[in-house]
């Protein structure tokens, strides 16, 4: 009897529990920021405002909905420094920046917009400039955040910043943080491939509740 009652308590809370862990099924609308290393791309370690490139380098960023650094998109396209800036011959006083604009899919898009084609671009700035001011050379107009969180790149999107985004694409809530290296300030992985705290709330709930039908059963035996 206190077995079969036992099961059914907890049988009944599953439902919430699985609920407990969609509910945490989200990621953030966002520009992420990468640097290329030799045929591969890298998750950017700080921001824009923060990185100064070398003469060859090259950097990318991409509009996508992700979690955090784990998931997100990569740059597409062509990112060879050679073919970039193929056309733009080297200077006393400057370097040479290849960058690369992805501006992501459709499905990534705020409502009601649609995302540009990509592009490549070779930024010639001074020697000290930092990837920010190499990007702002060749793609503006740009938005940041009070943050200092790139939002627009070339005036996409047109508004908003880092928002939170469900599963099915529609926006939840703003996000306070989106986790982007597109951030001025240095990108932090938030471990996102853990179980999220929802899952875990819900996990505790079930334990608690299952222990008290338990008592409850005995207690009226």
């Amino acid at each position: 009897m206190i077995r079969r009652a036992t099961v059914l308590f907890l049988a009944a809370l599953l439902p919430l529990l699985a609920g407990a862990g969609q509910a945490q099924a989200a990621g953030y609308r966002y520009w992420s920021f990468w640097e290329r290393d030799g045929s591969a791309w890298t998750y950017a370690t700080v921001g824009p405002s923060l990185s100064r490139p070398a003469d060859g380098d090259v950097q990318g960023f991409r509009f996508s909905v992700s979690e955090d650094s784990g998931d997100a998109a990569k740059p597409r396209g062509a990112a060879g420094f050679d073919t970039i800036c193929a056309k733009t011959p080297a200077k006393d006083g400057t370097k040479r920046v290849a960058l690369v604009i992805d501006f992501g899919t459709p499905a990534d898009a705020p409502s009601g917009e649609k995302p540009p084609a990509g592009r490549t671009a070779c930024a010639q700035v001074t020697e000290d400039a930092t990837t920010a001011e190499a990007l702002a050379s060749v793609a503006e107009p740009l938005r940041y955040d009070s943050n200092a969180l790139l939002c627009a790149i070339a005036g996409y999107p047109a508004k908003g910043c880092g928002e939170q985004v469900a599963t099915d694409g529609k926006d939840s809530s703003p996000a306070e943080t989106a986790g982007s290296a597109g951030s001025a300030e240095t990108a932090e992985d938030d471990g996102g491939s853990g179980p999220s705290v929802g899952l875990i709330a819900g996990a505790a709930v079930v334990v608690v509740l299952g222990a008290a039908a338990v008592w409850q059963v005995r207690r009226r035996a």
